[in-house]
């Protein structure tokens, strides 16, 4: 895989690389990634970024001792956590004089032709202004997803979008640098896996269950978003997001957390 050579790349980030465990917002960590996908824009690569953390960031921001479990509330924290989102991202990114525009997407969108077009339009007008699009599912309105019924913490959407915009390749920043043989978490032999061919029950198997507290995604729901990037042709790169600087490394060729190829005869 010639990372080198990817021109619109799909950047997912969760909600474990945005917050502390504490669930305020990590600054450090998230201006860091808007410098690097700035320079990357910068470059001359077309980024979207595909980000979750409202909820998170709504928690943190009103500082609740703890993610409430009642779907209302949920959707009344992520309207206040997306609109602090967007105010940071908005910073940060402007910092580098890049200007930055939000798309909200819920899954009937992306389902009913027209309004799939229409979101494909506006991507594309988009990134033909040079504007870095900031994608996030409507939790104020699809609740299915705040219930583990809809898109999946956004790691399916990433594919979705990355399909969308016909993407050259997707990267999933998370808590974690790739899948291992067996969870690192209590295994301290565990090895990782820096290259997956062929998504199989074997390597489904491996990806375990969910992820952080602080999120609803887990290394499974990475392992779907992988099977449908590639398998529409993209190339898929799980890794972790606490240095993302490393996105350079990786797109210099280095085998930097698990890269999925894409499924042949797809591009």
């Amino acid at each position: 895989m010639n990372t080198f050579q990817s021109r619109r790349i799909v950047v997912k980030v969760g909600t474990s690389t945005l917050t502390y465990e504490n669930g305020r917002v990590n600054l450090r960590n998230m201006e860091k990634l808007c410098k690097v996908l700035s320079d990357l824009h910068n470059s001359g690569k077309q980024i979207i970024l595909v980000t979750s953390g409202a909820i998170g960031v709504g928690v943190g921001k009103l500082k609740l001792p703890e993610r409430p479990t009642e779907t209302r509330y949920k959707q009344a924290l992520a309207a206040v956590g997306q609109c602090e989102l967007m105010f940071l991202y908005d910073k940060f990114f402007g910092e580098y004089n890049n200007s930055v525009a939000q798309i909200l997407l819920t899954k009937d969108i992306v389902l009913n032709e027209y309004s799939k077009q229409n979101v494909v339009n506006t991507f594309q007008a988009l990134l033909e202004m040079g504007i870095i699009p900031i994608v996030n599912e409507n939790d104020t309105v699809a609740i299915d997803e705040l219930i583990g019924a809809n898109f999946g913490d956004n790691d399916n959407l990433s594919a979705i979008v990355a399909d969308l915009v016909g993407a050259d390749m997707l990267i999933i920043l998370t808590d974690i640098d790739g899948l291992y043989e067996t969870d690192p978490r209590k295994d301290p032999d565990a090895k990782r896996i820096s290259r997956v061919e062929h998504i199989d029950d074997h390597i489904r198997e491996m990806a375990g269950g969910s992820g952080s507290n602080r999120g609803t995604g887990g290394m499974s729901t990475k392992i779907t978003a992988a099977a449908a990037a590639t398998s529409a042709g993209i190339n898929t790169v799980v890794m972790a997001g606490d240095d993302p600087a490393k996105i350079y490394k990786l797109l210099a060729g280095e085998e930097i957390g698990t890269i999925f190829t894409a499924v042949e005869g797809t591009i």
